[in-house]
This record gives C-alpha cells, sequence and structure tokens, in this order.
C-alpha cells in the first residue's frame, strides 16, 4: 500500500473507527506476542520472571525515564515548528475524541501489549537492537517525518536500555504508560499545538 492511499484511508475512517484500530492493533500485537511466547519461553515460570515488581526500581528507571522522555518530548515542541510533530493528525483524532479514562486504558493497553513483545519476547530472544529497530519501525506513520523518528528511536533504544540494565518489565512498561498517557492528555486537553 502506497503511503499517500494509507492516509486516505486513514481519513476516511471516523475518529471512533481510529481508536478501535489502535484496540485492534494492540490485540493483534497481543496475540503475537502469546505465540511467540509459547514458542520462545520454556515455561509460564520464565515468563513471569520478566516481570518483577520491585517499587525501588520501577521508580528509579521507570517512571524517571518517562519523565525524562516526556521532559525531552515538551521542549523540543515548544522549540520546534509544529510540522516537524505532525503526524498527520491521528494522535489528535484519536486523544481529543475519547475520555482521559480511556486515555488511560489506551495507554495501559499499548504499554502492555508492546512492552511485551519488544523488550519481553524479542529483545529477550533476539537482542537489543533487533528489538529496538523493529519497535520504531512498527511506527510507520513516523518514517517520513525526521524528528519522530529519531524521537522514536531514542525511545526505543532508551527503553531497551532500561530492559537490558534491569530485567524487569514493569520498569518499561510504565515508562511507556507515563509517556503516552501524558501525552495524550496533554493533546485532549489541548495543552500542546
Amino acid at each position: 500500500m502506497k503511503w499517500t492511499n494509507q492516509a486516505e484511508l486513514i481519513k476516511q475512517l471516523t475518529d471512533r473507527q481510529l481508536v478501535n484500530q489502535v484496540y485492534l492493533t494492540q490485540l493483534i500485537l497481543l496475540i503475537l506476542t502469546l505465540g511467540g511466547s509459547f514458542f520462545l519461553f520454556d515455561s509460564m515460570e520464565e515468563i513471569a520472571k520478566l516481570f518483577s515488581w520491585n517499587t525501588q526500581e520501577i521508580i528509579r528507571y521507570g517512571v524517571s525515564a518517562g519523565g525524562i522522555v516526556l521532559l525531552i518530548d515538551i521542549i523540543l515542541m515548544a522549540l520546534l515548528p509544529a510540522r516537524f510533530y505532525d503526524d498527520g493528525g491521528i494522535n489528535k483524532r484519536v486523544f481529543r475524541s475519547i475520555s482521559v479514562l480511556e486515555i488511560f486504558v489506551i495507554a495501559l493497553v499499548v504499554a502492555l501489549a508492546e512492552e511485551f513483545l519488544f523488550r519481553g519476547v524479542i529483545h529477550t530472544h533476539f537482542g537489543y537492537l533487533t528489538a529496538s529497530v523493529l519497535f520504531a519501525l512498527m511506527h510507520v506513520r513516523y518514517l517520513k517525518k525526521p524528528v519522530l523518528l529519531i524521537s522514536v528511536l531514542f525511545i526505543s533504544f532508551y527503553f531497551g536500555w532500561m530492559y537490558e540494565m534491569t530485567q524487569n518489565l514493569w520498569v518499561t512498561i510504565v515508562a511507556h504508560f507515563m509517556v503516552d498517557f501524558v501525552l495524550g492528555v496533554m493533546i485532549r486537553l489541548k495543552l500542546m499545538r
């Protein structure tokens, strides 16, 4: 499918249909994750070890990383022209059309599904570089936007590094959730241009 055709298709969707596509995409990622886990992990215990609730580690690495990413994003959005951060209006359409509670749900679902797949399965079995590059490539609408592409690459490698350091999915899930939730609420409340 050509980029322009994809953009035209997205324009034809209602805001609710676009939100539903987010949920559908995450469901597909979760199915891939569970399928990959079945073949790549030896036991449920091995999977459970990826999720270690360590409050100090989650705050030290996850919350601080989420805060750093948010700070950098907010500063760049204030300094750079709006067109550099324009994803075709998709994020605005999604987040301005739903409640703060649904933003919370979407941010949580996205963080759980994407981090479990990219850090838990791909990173664990195929390495840091592979998982980080695939995570960035998954965000295809950013590929023709240099600032967005560099941003998602930075986040991907940063979250991958945190996972390398901690071997704890809760760390990256919390960081990812924070970024998506706070930016989503900022879009919803029109605190971002």
